[in-house]
């Protein structure tokens, strides 16, 4: 008998830690959404001592969150265009070995934090040419980078198949595993003191043009600050900020033994062996709203990327397929600090890059709140960028 549409079902749910919280009725800082970035702003903002409230629509991580992969990619991810985003995504890879170490310590569980690095394969020649564009943007960007031969890639991942030519081995390159990632980061949260709200949807409650809380069908919480994290959904909260939902579905399969030691990207997808044996096979890039459906198409074309790449794919056994929306902005960038409303924070469109900038956006929202304003490299990240372009276009 078919049972029923099965998404995030490889996904451990974050569910077996300490339970959820009644709505308080105060709080300093509010944060509308459960995903991987409300968590890290809400559990950063905890460990200074702010009574933080978290409200997820639905339970935590059902987004975009558990359907990633966990990639921390600065280097595999430098697209022509991105070279704006390079000094944000090298602050956070820089963050993120200290992030991990204090979300397993305050989390009580490992994140799998693996520092193997990602090799990047042309198969075929037709190929080799684009991957060499994209080595040289990778050097032009000062970004750790090897160009490999045929030789030098089996040599690192014996499991390909011989129609690798060439790659390129970004050794700073890491992955975390997203399910373990959103277990720590519910249970650090709630550790240090946080409230969590879960099936509970939330909508800012403004008053002479300020934030002065959320409002819930529960009642509502009055805050100093509220900080919208509800990714794709964002763009709901009646504020101008463009971020639109880009669906990609993955699958993950479980060979018998290791075929991979570290995460391979070829052009059509990433192959991302976990501690748990299974081997993690995304993603479609797709522009369909927010239709969730795992497709026949999609999970074929995932598949025949796959089989190019590794032998032996179609006996592995198919553990689970699923779907979620990426956050993307109009310059894939993410928009992250002060909306123009007072009071009113914003922190979304991470695009791909969720688990990579997670660290950067948390310490940006924290520095805000506390400080009043961000420093560095995430500085230039703000939603008033788009003022200009927004005009335009109205």
């Amino acid at each position: 008998m078919r049972g029923p549409p099965q998404t995030a079902f490889r996904r451990v749910r974050p569910d077996a830690q300490t339970p959820a919280c009644a709505q308080p009725s105060s709080c300093d800082v509010a944060i509308i959404g459960g995903g991987l970035i409300g968590l890290s702003i809400g559990w950063r903002l905890a460990r200074r001592g702010l009574d933080v409230a978290l409200f997820e629509r639905g339970t935590v991580g059902q987004g975009a969150s558990l359907a990633a992969t966990g990639m921390l990619a600065a280097a595999a991810e430098l697209e022509p265009g991105g070279e704006t985003h390079v000094a944000l995504a090298l602050e956070s890879q820089r963050l993120w070995p200290l992030f991990a170490r204090e979300l397993e310590g305050d989390g009580g569980g490992s994140v799998d934090y693996r520092a193997d690095g990602v090799l990047l394969v042309a198969l075929g020649r037709e190929e080799v040419d684009r991957l060499r564009m994209r080595y040289d943007l990778q050097q032009r960007c000062g970004l750790a980078a090897q160009w490999l031969n045929a030789a030098q890639c089996r040599a690192l991942e014996p499991g390909l198949k011989p129609s690798v030519i060439a790659g390129i081995f970004c050794p700073a390159d890491h992955q975390v595993d997203p399910p373990r990632v959103m277990a720590a980061l519910r249970q650090a949260f709630l550790a240090q003191g946080g409230s969590l709200m879960e099936q509970c949807e939330a909508q800012p409650d403004l008053a002479s043009g300020r934030v002065i809380g959320v409002a819930t069908q529960r009642g509502t919480c009055s805050a100093r600050i509220v900080v919208l994290a509800e990714g794709a959904w964002t763009h709901h909260m009646g504020l101008d900020i463009p971020v639109r939902p880009l669906k990609g579905q993955s699958l993950a399969l479980r060979p018998t033994a290791p075929a991979l030691s570290r995460m391979v990207w070829t052009e059509q997808i990433h192959l991302a062996p976990k501690s748990d044996g299974t081997l993690i096979v995304g993603a479609t890039m797709e522009e369909c709203g927010f239709d969730d459906h795992v497709t026949a198409g999609g999970l074929y074309a995932l598949l025949e990327a796959a089989r190019r790449a590794l032998p032996g794919v179609e006996d592995m056994p198919l553990e689970a397929v699923w779907s979620g929306f990426r956050p993307t902005s109009i310059d894939d960038a993410p928009i992250f600090g002060e909306t123009g409303v007072a009071g009113l924070l914003v922190a979304t469109g991470h695009h791909r890059n969720g688990y990579l900038l997670a660290p950067v956006t948390a310490a940006a929202i924290e520095q805000c709140v506390v400080d009043g304003r961000i420093t560095g490299p995430a500085a230039d990240f703000g939603p008033a960028r788009f003022n200009e372009l927004m005009g335009a276009h109205a």
